[in-house]
């Protein structure tokens, strides 16, 4: 849509001419239950340091009404355009302005959703904001850097809950009066309204008295685990404020899980919005418990990073993602009483990996990205972001030290509180607490593109006695396409010595930390000690690169790799063995029996569904085509192995009854699927609850077992939204032309779905062994993705054309399908940076097999 993409020279000049002072909203949602159109009406008030000058304020609406700049009545017609307002002939100083206009409730995510719950028929809504969408329910200067109080008052139906950034009033004939609240960023206010189910408790601590409260809609509340969500809360609480030296910033901290959400969560200051997925239905395994863990810290980190101090622009987003994602890792690993204290492990086997993929990428860029519009930064809530950001913040630590660190970041917060900050003023707290030269690191670190590779160099005497050890680094070049040229950075690691013990596990029995810069760094303090079994680089976890093994400490951690007796180096072999098979320097086939070979002993539950994921993937798309089959076989025969040989009712048995679901090929396996589904059978301990049972029939569904009679019954047992996503999911998994077409019709030809059902039907839709059944829509891909993006909203259009793109579809012919729409459709950077990864998936999946191949 012209004139909806803000680019960061607009907000510049913006932010030059205009300081905004306050907004006052008024919504009437006493029309929700039937959806349609909301009335908004926004007083702003604004002081412009010239007079005569002109701006725009942002809005989209399906019909302005009524706009009045400093009592003067404007023509909406010539002033309102696409999703601006012009602002012509301010005042120098104080500026008013007031809009009144019809707003949409939406089905996407994006603004004011709205959902309809099949269980009670009622209607639940919540904003998303981040990170142009405010502008969807009230007018507003859309960027993070004008920042203003906001006061909001909301018409509601009678005896719902209505929720938003400042505590929430008693109403008065139905309408809630919010206090203003302090001076924050459009993109991070925040209303949820409906009839919501909650739960109260507070946070007290020496005198301090926040009070706490958990929402979820009414049909999920027995389950709400409310004591547990609490207790992490508090732990965040306690451990980020003794860290950060400075109290919560906001009146009360609300945690509102809520329905067909498209993050994990999102950091509205006092008023966190959180998927409802989160809470859990059937049973679980404790790593859904810690990744909910960390999703809920790292929001409760950005109420100081990201909603207290927030970025100028867009470019600097990873300091908000990383920084939240970094401290909410360091919490649950260090914070007293925390149930998850091998998080680094799971950092290093989750986060990490995404990040050393998308690193990986054409579409790879710095940390600190240049983010030139809303576009750009759209499509950059990616690995980067996120993942390599908080990898290198943890290298940053370990570089200036952790003590010295969260001076730095105390000092920060207090000279810039409720203010907008550059990478500049970080940077300058920690050079004035540290003492070290962050410019030389910064240049290097974060404002470069790329993955360094460390490798240990090491020779030996006749007698096993280390003579020499280096340390060398290497800088591959960046992916075809990438802008950027390869470096080589500093790092501070630790080298560790691990040998067998007497009863065959491998222990540490010596460390080195130690700086290693350039090419070659020489390591003397292990010469003439005598040569480990394995010689672990970046052990430890302190920096961002990706580790190669020697010889001999391959052999060994081939042999041995389920014997280390702590989490976190086997997290990164298994990441190193997992890294080699995507560059197609570990043949699939070989991945494979390394993983059958220590699974078993692996104790680490997300590790081991790490693993599960990664083996289905290696076979997909990395294993030979002609040796794919015999290798799937391999892996059901063990997934059904270890299901039956878990120990009844652990977290390791409903892992892999769920890995066994995914792959189940044979009559017999599917027979068995059948039979637990249908209590013709059981697994001592194992639970068949709601989404396990879903698990098995998407498979027997995509399998062609069951159709639509028996995913009528299931949803009949299951009349939730959940069941219907997962129905959704089954519908569109069946391998039938009739089927694929009637999925391909809903998500490309009508458009209507919403969001979670548009992603379910997706996700069911692309089945890996259904590749010939799916062969015809490249070609219908091709011809409607660009269509499809000009029309839809991002976050519908983006499920689309990642999701759909021909990923499956292997060969030289999907590239060439690729490079042939690229350079005819001329579709916009976002689009053409998401076809690129995708496109670069084929050519590594590619690169993989004839490794794979060459291997047999």
């Amino acid at each position: 849509m012209p004139g909806t993409n803000l680019t960061r020279e607009e907000a510049q000049a913006r932010a030059r001419l205009i300081t905004v002072d306050s907004y006052e909203i008024d919504l009437d949602l006493t029309g929700a239950q039937e959806g349609g159109t909301y009335r908004s009406a926004t007083t702003v008030r604004f002081d412009s340091a010239e007079h005569g000058a002109e701006t725009f304020i942002d809005l989209v609406a399906p019909a302005v009404h009524e706009v009045v700049l400093n009592g003067r009545p404007q023509d909406v017609a010539a002033v309102f355009r696409d999703s601006r307002i012009a602002l012509r002939h301010l005042h120098e100083g104080p500026n008013e302005l007031t809009v009144v206009a019809d707003c949409a409730y939406t089905n996407t995510g994006e603004g004011l959703h709205r959902f309809v719950d099949p269980v009670d028929r009622q209607a639940y809504l919540y904003t998303q904001f981040e990170v142009p969408d405010a502008r969807r329910v009230f007018a507003n200067f859309e960027q993070p850097d004008l920042k203003a109080t906001f006061r909001f008052t909301v018409r509601a139906p009678e005896g719902w809950s209505v929720v938003s950034n400042s505590p929430t009033p008693e109403p008065r004939d139905n309408v809630w009066h919010f206090e203003p609240t302090p001076r924050i960023s459009t993109y991070i206010t925040a209303l949820i309204v409906g009839p919501y189910h909650s739960v109260h408790s507070s946070y007290e601590k020496d005198g301090q008295s926040v009070p706490l409260g958990i929402y979820c809609r009414p049909s999920l509340a027995e389950f709400l685990d409310a004591d547990a969500i609490f207790e992490v809360t508090r732990q965040g609480f306690d451990w980020f404020q003794e860290k950060f030296d400075y109290a919560y910033p906001f009146a009360k901290y609300d945690q509102l899980f809520v329905p067909e959400f498209n993050a994990g969560a999102m950091e509205n200051a006092g008023a966190v919005t959180i998927r409802d997925q989160y809470v859990f239905r059937s049973k679980v395994t404790d790593a859904a418990y810690e990744t909910r863990a960390e999703t809920i810290l790292h929001e409760l980190a950005h109420m100081w990073f990201g909603d207290l101090v927030t970025m100028e622009w867009w470019n600097d987003l990873w300091l908000n993602e990383s920084f939240a994602t970094y401290t909410s890792v360091a919490c649950q690993a260090h914070a007293p009483g925390s149930k998850w204290p091998h998080a680094w492990t799971t950092f290093a086997n989750s986060m990490k990996t995404w990040a050393y993929r998308q690193d990986q990428l054409p579409s790879t860029h710095p940390i600190m990205a240049e983010i030139g519009d809303l576009d750009d930064v759209l499509v950059n809530f990616d690995g980067i972001t996120y993942a390599k950001g908080a990898s290198v913040l943890k290298q940053l630590v370990a570089y200036v030290g952790t003590d010295e660190f969260f001076r730095g970041v105390q000092a920060y917060f207090k000279r810039h509180a409720f203010g907008n900050t550059r990478l500049t003023d970080l940077l300058t707290a920690l050079e004035e607490t540290s003492g070290r030269d962050l410019k030389t690191w910064s240049g290097a670190w974060l404002e470069t593109a790329g993955i360094n590779v460390l490798r240990p160099v090491v020779d030996t005497d006749a007698a096993g006695t280390i003579t020499s050890f280096a340390v060398k680094q290497e800088a591959p070049a960046l992916p075809a396409g990438a802008k950027g040229e390869p470096v080589l950075r500093p790092h501070r690691i630790a080298i560790g010595a691990y040998d067998l013990d007497g009863a065959g596990r491998l222990v540490r029995t010596h460390r080195v930390e130690l700086d290693v810069d350039g090419e070659f760094t020489a390591v003397p303090e292990l010469v003439g000690k005598p040569r480990p079994a394995v010689v672990l680089l970046n052990d430890d976890d302190l920096t961002y690169t990706k580790v190669r093994l020697d010889e001999e400490s391959l052999r060994t951690v081939t042999e041995h790799l389920g014997d280390f007796t702590d989490s976190l180096p086997r997290a990164l072999c298994w990441a190193s063995a997992w890294d080699m098979t995507r560059d197609g320097e570990l043949p699939a086939r070989d991945y494979l029996s390394l993983v059958l070979s220590g699974i078993g002993r692996e104790s680490d539950i997300g590790v081991v569904q790490s693993l599960h994921r990664q083996v289905k993937l290696a076979l997909d798309l990395y294993a030979a085509p002609q040796w794919r089959e015999t290798g799937l076989t391999r892996w059901t025969d063990a997934t059904l192995a270890h299901l039956r040989a878990a120990d009844p009712g652990s977290d390791h048995q409903l892992a892999w009854a769920r890995a066994f679901a995914a792959t189940a090929r044979t009559p017999q396996q599917l027979d068995l699927l059948q039979a637990l589904l249908e209590d013709r059978d059981s697994v001592e301990g194992l639970a068949v609850d709601t989404e396990l049972r879903w698990a098995f029939v998407e498979r027997l569904a995509a399998t062609g077992v069951y159709d639509e009679e028996e995913i009528a019954a299931e949803l009949e047992r299951d009349r939730t939204a959940a069941g219907e996503r997962h129905a959704a999911t089954a519908r569109a998994a069946r391998p039938t032309p009739e089927a694929k077409a009637e999925a391909w019709e809903s998500v490309v030809g009508s458009g209507e779905l919403p969001n979670a059902v548009q992603e379910a039907v997706i996700g069911g839709f692309v089945q890996t062994d259904q590749r010939e059944l799916l062969a015809p829509y490249t070609e219908k891909y091709f011809a409607a993705v660009k269509g499809v993006w000009e029309s839809r909203s991002h976050e519908i259009a983006q499920q689309i054309a990642v999701g759909l793109y021909p990923a499956l579809q292997v060969s030289g012919q999907t590239l060439d399908a690729t490079d042939g729409w690229l350079d005819s459709a001329g579709p916009n950077a976002a689009l053409r940076r998401l076809v690129l990864e995708s496109r670069a998936g084929v050519e590594r999946a590619l690169k993989a097999r004839a490794a794979d191949a060459a291997a047999s």
